[in-house]
């Protein structure tokens, strides 16, 4: 006898298949984190507790344009160092020693760093948040995260050269023999306020260049411009009373100015560090509010 064919199969029952459907209907969703997707018309959400959930991946970036930055370079992060230096030795030439500047209490070689040490940070800062989505379009296309962290990254990064650059700040604050006051203290209040303007600056041009590119043309002038219209390379006082608007309307000036005066032991002007921060703080939350609004045509028109 051959092998016996293999018995139909009952069709099967229509209440277990109901049954079954029913116990996959109840059994619990998997762990994990999970993404709402609301309409526009639900207005713009800032979502800070995403933002928290994703702070690791703020660490990654900044690390890996640390790493970019200074890969296959023959100085390294000495430029950090030398971009500053030969800007103040360029400046104390022409500004102290055939201008004859009087920077005030203050030796201007030390006067001049100090405010350049800000300054390229601020710069740096803005200029590489500008570029960063557009820089990143591959990552935005393909992984969602919050974007954000992109310039973020960026000015996270500028922060790590400007720890490197302030070790020359120490050695000339040592060497003029600056006198060590309470309002050393101080200093990282200032960094803390630059950094919050150069993000929110650098935030907001990021998110209209991506639609607006020739923002990245306009850029360098800006900056040039805004270096100017900073107490920079020259104090404050110098400016002509019918010019000094351009100062107080200028966030860097309470900013500059009060990390030098926290640097010297001077007094501080309240009113204009004030001013400074709420600028800064301001300025940070239009940036979230546009960039939250933009962001979700970042990967359809980049």
């Amino acid at each position: 006898m051959g092998p016996r064919a293999p018995a139909p199969r009952a069709p099967a029952d229509a209440g277990s298949a109901e049954a079954a459907t029913a116990d996959d209907s109840l059994a619990p969703l998997p762990e994990g984190p999970r993404i709402l997707i609301e309409s526009e018309e639900s207005g713009v959400r800032l979502n800070l507790g995403e933002v928290w959930a994703y702070r690791e991946l703020l660490y990654f970036l900044t690390r890996r344009d640390i790493k970019v930055r200074y890969k296959q370079t023959l100085l390294g992060a000495a430029w950090v160092i030398i971009q500053p230096l030969l800007m103040m030795l360029i400046v104390t030439l022409v500004f102290n020693r055939f201008a004859r500047l009087d920077a005030g209490p203050m030796p201007y070689p030390l006067f001049a760093y100090s405010g350049l040490l800000l300054w390229t940070f601020f710069a740096s800062g803005v200029t590489n948040g500008t570029n960063s989505l557009i820089s990143n379009s591959n990552l935005i296309t393909k992984v969602y995260f919050p974007r954000m962290f992109i310039p973020a990254a960026a000015v996270g990064a500028g922060l790590f050269d400007l720890g490197i650059a302030s070790l020359l700040l120490l050695a000339l604050a040592v060497y003029y023999g600056v006198a060590l006051t309470w309002g050393l203290l101080l200093l990282p209040v200032f960094v803390l306020l630059a950094t919050v303007l150069a993000l929110g600056v650098g935030m907001m041009v990021a998110a209209l260049t991506v639609k607006y590119r020739d923002l990245r043309h306009a850029l360098p002038f800006i900056i040039q411009f805004l270096m100017f219209a900073s107490p920079v390379i020259y104090p404050s006082r110098i400016v002509p009373g019918r010019w000094r608007w351009i100062l107080v309307v200028n966030p860097l000036t309470g900013i500059i100015e009060g990390f030098r005066a926290a640097l010297s032991g001077q007094a501080l002007d309240w009113t204009s560090v004030a001013a400074s921060a709420v600028v800064s703080f301001a300025l940070l939350i239009l940036a979230v509010y546009v960039f939250r609004r933009a962001e979700d045509s970042f990967a359809d028109v980049i």
